[in-house]
């Protein structure tokens, strides 16, 4: 098609600015086709398409269709139909629905007056959907079901292309206990996939497999697909059928996909998948595909499966939702223009068993996320959860009970260890949960795990807060009172190295102090993440080094720069002249000057001391290496003169 339809046809300035403008009690209708047989091939050629848009975009009162003339087309009109009209031949099949771009139109209106008067429409979304651009806040959700051992958390993490649930082989026991939500990344399809509990319908009422069935039925309320997994090689269970009746019984409007995992053993030719496949219909939920989340067999197919369901959920969210195009859809990029303290939160729950973690958890999320009770160890996969506290996005991870790990310890336990010092590491502040019962009965704060876990939060320089839950249970004011005396003075003395850190006492059960809790966990990051400028840190080094006592004056280090380089945690570095370098001792009153001046106490400060090479007058060195001395001027062959003969 031509890319300059629109600038043939003629113009003259009126009223409302450059427009097409053609007076029909002056000139005959078919002057324009014969005195511009171009234009009007043109014309002739996309009459129909101009017209299909300006009556798609409802502009009433149009008098030009098919050449015919008018009186006046507002210059957003011709805005309108050069956008279109200089698109290749080619792309006009693929475009030719307005619908599929994003944004709003503007419908205009002339009145008698000759003023015209524009109003927003909305637009209505068509296919194709770029899940990439959605707000994960309006992504669909899809909910892996089936029994115990089909390969749930190994689909999980294909679909989210890490390796964060659990995944071992026990089919006497289950892995997976929680849910776990994560953002599945299925070729150019994006949802939220959750992981759940393996499906029991026989489990004893009160026992940890019917709590887990709870949990699920109240998951699936909030989903709209799910996919539901099989063993094949095992052939239909009955455990399957019974999941299947469950799924009709608690939640039968759900879109369900049935897939069959485990399928890369049967892909032999002897026809045994297809036998499977056939047994798979007596469930009654459709066609089955063949995957294996293992190996990564099959997503094609399950790709096909969801890609039309979830467009198609997709496009009525879209179009009945209020929010414009900022709030629907994200732009790449713009979080990088945040401040530090201002990026997300990483909060990690860590402590040793049954000290409350999961409680907690579910007290700040108000809601029951994870699974709670009074036995030992309930938690085994770190579960990752999302919430906002006073306009601030923070992610919470429930870790497993921390155990110090052993040789001869094997199985989901091993794993659960390796997996919660690994949310250790990613973490930016700790919260670490003792038990108050615990401490009343004993004459210690802390054991010798926790002092494990707060050392190495040190050490990696997160930011340490520390929890008392439990307080609920401690009886009489003067246990009370003993109690919270004891812990502070404990801590001290175990971690000199990090003064000031924030103790809160809770009770996470009947939900008293968890405010308090988030409060001093959001200073704590905002003391992590902050940053000195270095005429203020000089300034402050002056008044320090004058105030502090040195037994040898001669031998005073003389720090001639303070600077700091980094921030999450606060890094500095100090340049120190004479012969004398910076101890251990030094250091330490560095750090507790700059703890007490700048408020800096609960998160851990490095100092790096550099020595600046002392120079002698002559210019050189001690070494004898001369370091004034300017260099000697060298010159290219380009820049030389030649003489002239």
């Amino acid at each position: 098609m031509s890319h300059s339809c629109i600038r043939l046809f003629p113009t003259r300035k009126r009223k409302f600015g450059l427009g097409l403008a053609h007076n029909p009690l002056k000139s005959n209708t078919n002057l324009v086709p014969n005195l511009y047989p171009e234009r009007h091939r043109h014309l002739t050629k996309f009459g129909s398409f101009t017209t299909a848009f300006l009556n798609r975009i409802r502009i009433p009162s149009l008098g030009w269709v098919q050449c015919r003339s008018i009186s006046i087309l507002h210059p957003c009109i011709l805005q309108a139909i050069g956008e279109f009209c200089t698109l290749p031949t080619n792309e006009l099949s693929d475009s030719d629905s307005c619908n599929d771009a994003i944004g709003h139109l503007e419908e205009s209106h002339v009145d008698s007056d000759g003023d015209v008067t524009t109003k927003t429409i909305r637009r209505v979304y068509q296919t194709p959907v770029d899940f990439t651009k959605v707000n994960k806040n309006l992504l669909p959700t899809v909910v892996l079901i089936g029994r115990p051992n089909v390969g749930k958390s190994a689909l999980f993490n294909r679909l989210i292309r890490r390796r964060e649930a659990l995944v071992y082989n026990t089919p006497d026991d289950h892995v997976t206990r929680d849910i776990r939500e994560g953002i599945a990344k299925l070729g150019d399809l994006r949802f939220k996939v959750l992981d759940s509990a393996g499906l029991e319908t026989a489990a004893s009422s009160g026992s940890i497999l019917d709590r887990t069935s709870g949990m699920t039925a109240s998951v699936l309320a909030r989903c709209q697909f799910a996919v539901f997994l099989i063993d094949v090689r095992a052939g239909l269970h009955p455990l399957d059928l019974e999941v299947g009746r469950w799924l009709r019984k608690h939640a039968p409007g759900i879109n369900l996909v049935v897939a069959m995992n485990k399928s890369e053993s049967l892909l032999d030719g002897s026809g045994s998948l297809m036998a499977a496949a056939a047994e798979t219909y007596r469930l009654g939920f459709g066609d089955p595909i063949a995957i294996s989340a293992e190996t990564g067999l099959g997503m094609q197919d399950l790709y096909g499966s969801l890609k039309p369901k979830l467009e198609d959920y997709m496009l009525q969210v879209l179009n009945n939702e209020e929010g414009t195009e900022e709030t629907n859809f994200r732009e790449d990029g713009s979080s990088c223009e945040l401040e530090e303290s201002k990026l997300q939160l990483q909060l990690a729950i860590v402590g040793r068993p049954n000290v409350g973690k999961s409680t907690l958890l579910n007290t700040l999320l108000q809601e029951e996320r994870v699974l709670v009770g009074p036995e030992a160890g309930l938690t085994r996969d770190s579960i990752r959860a999302q919430f906002e506290f006073q306009g601030r996005t923070i992610y919470l991870v429930d870790t497993a009970g921390w155990l110090q790990r052993t040789k001869m310890e094997k199985g989901p336990a091993s794993l659960s260890i390796v997996q919660t010092r690994k949310s250790l590491m990613r973490a930016h502040v700790i919260a670490l949960v003792l038990d108050a019962e615990e401490i009343a009965n004993s004459r210690r704060s802390l054991k010798h795990d926790e002092v494990v876990i707060a050392r190495q939060a040190v050490e990696e320089g997160r930011g340490l807060v520390v929890v008392v839950n439990k307080m609920d249970l401690l009886r009489g004011k003067q246990l009370y009172d003993k109690v919270m005396e004891a812990v502070p003075q404990e801590i001290q003395t175990i971690m000199p190295q990090v003064t000031g850190i924030p103790i809160v006492f809770i009770s996470a059960l009947e939900g008293r102090g968890h405010a308090a809790v988030m409060h001093q966990v959001i200073d704590t990051y905002e003391k992590w993440c902050s940053r000195l400028s270095t005429a203020r840190l000089n300034r402050w080094l002056r008044k320090v080094m004058s105030r502090h006592s040195w037994k040898d004056q001669a031998a005073q280090p003389k720090v001639k720069y303070f600077t700091q380089v980094k921030a999450r945690p606060p890094t500095f570095v100090a340049f120190v002249s004479g012969k004398k370098e910076l101890s251990e001792t030094d250091i330490r009153f560095l750090k507790r000057s700059l703890k007490e001046d700048f408020d800096l106490g609960g998160i851990p400060i490095r100092i790096m001391p550099r020595s600046i090479e002392r120079k002698a007058v002559n210019g050189t060195s001690k070494s004898g290496q001369i370091t004034n001395r300017p260099s000697e001027r060298m010159f290219s062959d380009k820049r030389k003169v030649c003489p002239v003969e």
